[in-house]
């Protein structure tokens, strides 16, 4: 899915939402599997990794083109350079 696709469909989402034709709680279902869609295709050089790791870095789902980049950026997300994390490519 492109970046235009998932913003179409966050906003079909919002438009539902508006017009009563959904609920808050299954708009936020739409709108994060719009995201998680988006992540786990992504049509770039990035691919989504997940951490695991210490607990402020465990599961978190980063884009990035490698899996130093990916470490480094859960890192960062954390705040901690010293937390262990590993990552493994979401397929």
């Amino acid at each position: 899915m492109d970046r235009i696709s998932a913003l179409r469909n966050v906003e079909e989402t919002l438009a539902a939402l508006e017009s009563g034709e959904t609920d808050l709680a299954s708009a936020e279902e739409r709108v994060s599997a719009i995201l998680r869609t988006y992540a786990t295709t992504y049509d770039g050089d990035l691919a989504a990794w997940r951490a695991s790791g210490d607990p402020p870095a465990d599961g978190l789902v980063v884009l990035a083109a490698s899996e130093r980049e990916a470490r480094e950026r859960v890192r960062d997300l954390v705040g901690d350079p010293d937390v262990r994390v590993s990552v493994a490519r979401v397929e």
